[in-house]
């Protein structure tokens, strides 16, 4: 069973997982996607990598429970759920250029989810009054994340 304290982060990725559901289902991927479509996701993977390693040394999974008054998550939870989804993202890259329909749901929600840490980060910031771990990368991976979106929607019908 998950603590309490995980809920947020479940609860937080639960719509642009479900968006990345939706939009899976509901778009084709045409016959040839293209290399912007791997270039894009693989400059969004390795933001998305540095921005964990930001979240991860500066303490996020402390920070951001502690933000909504739980306690922290357990580091190694964190460290493993974030190697999972990057490994995830790194393998879909090359599936959606052949193009296997299933791989762009990763690809969706890595585009969603950095859209959605380059918003968040900085109004976390402005709640903590300061410094939020993950900040300086979230604008990054936002942009990354935007792009991502951009070569998905032309790389599907």
């Amino acid at each position: 069973m998950l603590p309490g304290s995980l809920l947020p982060i479940l609860a937080g990725l639960g719509l642009p997982a479900l968006i990345a559901l939706y939009l899976t289902l509901t778009r084709r991927p045409v016959s040839h996607p293209g290399q912007g479509l791997v270039r894009a996701g693989a400059l969004t993977v390795l933001v998305q990598a540095a921005h964990f390693t930001e979240e991860l040394s500066t303490g996020f999974y402390v920070r951001f429970p502690a933000l909504l008054g739980q306690p922290p998550w357990p580091e190694s939870f964190f460290f493993a759920f974030n190697m999972a989804w990057l490994v995830v993202w790194a393998l879909s890259l090359p599936l959606a250029c052949r193009p296997v329909r299933a791989a762009f749901f990763p690809l969706w929600f890595l585009g969603l989810a950095a859209v959605g840490n380059g918003l968040a980060h900085p109004a976390f910031a402005l709640l903590s009054g300061g410094y939020f771990p993950g900040l300086w990368t979230a604008l990054p991976a936002g942009i990354a994340g935007f792009f991502l979106l951009r070569h998905l929607r032309y790389s599907t019908r």
